[in-house]
């Protein structure tokens, strides 16, 4: 078992991993995000009249820049990228081990969502079937865009937000909660009902990090679930 992610003399859920204003202006920043993915109905935010390309790109690059953000914020308080993941595998044993753990999750996890989305009718909407990838070169840069997300995500919203809310609380809980809050949130073009069940996912994937003290597991379930939504959702939900 490896160490927990932030070690501290009163454990992680008591250090706050960077200064309160750096995480005002990541809220800041994700909620205008969200508010023009919202306006726009596209996940760049940039509109509709763009390629798919160029949307993935574009959101490509907003949550890199957003992690170096969160790498340079995290560094004022002698934080390292690594304390956020959760440091490495040490054989690949380990790595079996959380894949299996990941695709278990993701069968649990989409049970739990598939319920929630029933019982709130749910659907998605036109936004989210302009992002499903058409054509092979799309699929690829889908696919990375999948990858950024899952690495990119779990880093700002598990690994940073989970860990400074858990701080700012002093409760473990409150971070894992408030996390979900603000994953969901951060998914405005999706709309409220589907914001609610991310929220919750986000949640569950708050959880799978605790429970792992690493967010290597919570990483590849987010690709997965990311990729494999794309590129069968053309053809599923028509």
């Amino acid at each position: 078992m490896e160490s927990a992610a932030v070690p501290s003399e009163g454990g992680p859920s008591n250090k706050i991993i960077a200064p309160l204003w750096h995480t005002l202006v990541v809220l800041l920043i994700l909620l205008a995000l969200s508010l023009m993915s919202a306006r726009s109905q596209s996940v760049s935010g940039i509109g509709q009249s763009r390629s798919r390309i160029a949307n993935y790109l574009t959101v490509m690059a907003v949550e890199w820049c957003i992690v170096v953000f969160i790498w340079l914020g995290i560094r004022l308080r002698g934080v390292r990228m690594r304390d956020l993941v959760g440091g490495a595998w040490p054989d690949w044993r380990a790595i079996l081990r959380d894949l299996g753990i990941t695709i278990l999750f993701l069968i649990a996890g989409n049970l739990v969502l598939g319920l929630l989305a029933f019982l709130l009718r749910a659907s998605p909407n036109q936004a989210i079937r302009r992002i499903f990838p058409q054509g092979p070169t799309e699929i690829v840069f889908y696919l990375l865009l999948a990858l950024t997300a899952g690495i990119c995500e779990e880093i700002i919203f598990r690994g940073y937000l989970q860990k400074q809310f858990a701080g700012i609380t002093g409760s473990a809980a409150l971070g894992l909660v408030f996390q979900g809050i603000a994953f969901g949130a951060a998914h405005g073009y999706q709309g409220p009902k589907l914001m609610i069940i991310i929220a919750v996912y986000g949640c569950l994937f708050g959880l799978l990090a605790l429970w792992r003290r690493s967010l290597r597991p919570g990483m590849m379930g987010h690709f997965l679930q990311d990729g494999i939504t794309g590129v069968l959702g053309r053809h599923v939900m028509r």
